[in-house]
């Protein structure tokens, strides 16, 4: 497959692209991302003192709360800062060639987040068994659904640039084959996910799903040359997920609805999990063909 719109994202990677430089990059975002909480912490401390801080952090667990969940999501502001400050200081790229052009950004997360709002709206008509349950009153979910957006939009935001911006186009600088530069950073985000503890023998199946998602993510950012469509499939994907319809106990906290774990057995959620990965494949080829199934949409991101 060919993708010259990636040249926009790579490009700025091209210079300082040695493998130990990523290592080292990948250690700054986790030195970030633990420093991200532990001012979380001291901030909790400074309100609640020593012993509220390591209730609520042992809360942010489950995030079985709306304010856990809250908490949580803003944990995430240091897996983006990481990237960042990896691109500029150990890859001396400019910070925001993670992101791609930025108007083109914007509007590729807006197309996808419009088709993929309306194809998910779809597939809400067939709940395959499945029967949420209420899980927060409508009016303290809209009084927190403000904060929730942008929470979500965060969390999202950080893993994109983490995986797709950062990760993706350092590895292509690098490696011309996509088994490496797409496969693996996808592999590594599924894995991430692995939760046997909510999904029991169901978690790989789940991982799979996740595996697929984001192989669909990186094409997207590969085809456009901006994280700006992965960005806009995947904040309308965990709106879906962590505001109306959650899984119990499972980042569940600002669900408007949940689906209690009793009901996620193998014979429940292999079915739901074909259909939801086809509804993936619908909206990434929706969102392809509204983008002109290349950079070419821009008059060619990659001459820019």
């Amino acid at each position: 497959m060919q993708y010259p719109a990636l040249e926009e994202l790579v490009a700025p990677a091209r210079a300082n692209s040695a493998i130990w430089r990523i290592v080292l990059g990948l250690i700054l975002v986790v030195i970030v991302y633990v420093a991200g909480l532990g001012a979380l912490f001291g901030m909790l401390v400074l309100v609640t003192g020593f012993s509220g801080a390591g209730q609520w952090m042992a809360r942010m667990a489950g995030a079985d709360s709306p304010t856990a969940t809250l908490l949580l999501l803003a944990t995430f502001i240091g897996m983006g800062i990481g990237p960042l400050l990896a691109a500029r200081v150990v890859h001396r790229r400019p910070s925001g060639s993670l992101f791609g052009a930025r108007a083109r950004v914007l509007r590729h997360f807006l197309v996808a987040l419009v088709l993929c709002g309306a194809l998910y709206g779809l597939r809400a008509l067939w709940p395959m068994g499945i029967e949420p349950v209420r899980n927060l009153p409508t009016a303290l979910w809209l009084s927190f659904l403000p904060l929730a957006l942008v929470g979500v939009l965060l969390q999202t935001g950080a893993e994109e640039v983490l995986f797709r911006g950062y990760i993706q186009s350092q590895l292509a600088a690098r490696f011309s084959s996509p088994l490496i530069w797409m496969v693996l950073p996808s592999g590594v985000f599924a894995l991430l996910h692995f939760q046997p503890d909510t999904y029991g023998p169901a978690a790989w199946m789940v991982v799979g799903a996740i595996f697929l998602f984001a192989l669909l993510a990186a094409d997207l950012t590969a085809r456009t040359g901006t994280i700006g469509a992965a960005w806009g499939f995947h904040f309308a994907n965990n709106c879906g997920a962590i505001l109306l319809v959650g899984i119990e106990g499972s980042l569940s906290g600002l669900a408007l609805y949940t689906v209690p774990v009793a009901q996620l057995g193998a014979g429940n959620l292999a079915p739901m999990l074909a259909l939801d990965m086809l509804v993936m494949i619908a909206v990434w080829a929706a969102i392809r063909l509204a983008l002109g199934w290349s950079a070419q949409d821009d008059g060619g991101a990659a001459s820019k």
